[in-house]
């Protein structure tokens, strides 16, 4: 017969994940989500850091899929 490689005691070999070790990556993501999210709603015109059309004609398509006007 075979043998199983899975212990019959039915415990987890998996170590849980603290929050202390998640909240730095949560923190990065989340600012890098609001960055992204700036550059696709609202990067143009008056509230415009960066200036030109440049980043506007990159996330153009990006603004109308998600909902933002642009022109």
């Amino acid at each position: 017969m075979a043998q199983s490689a899975v212990p019959a005691t039915g415990t987890s070999m998996i170590a849980p994940i603290s929050a202390k070790a998640i909240a730095p990556w949560a923190v990065f993501f989340g600012i890098l989500m609001l960055v992204l999210l700036y550059f696709v709603g609202a990067e143009q015109g008056a509230t415009a850091l960066i200036s030109g059309e440049g980043v506007h004609e990159w996330v153009h398509d990006g603004r109308h899929l998600l909902g933002f006007p642009c022109h």
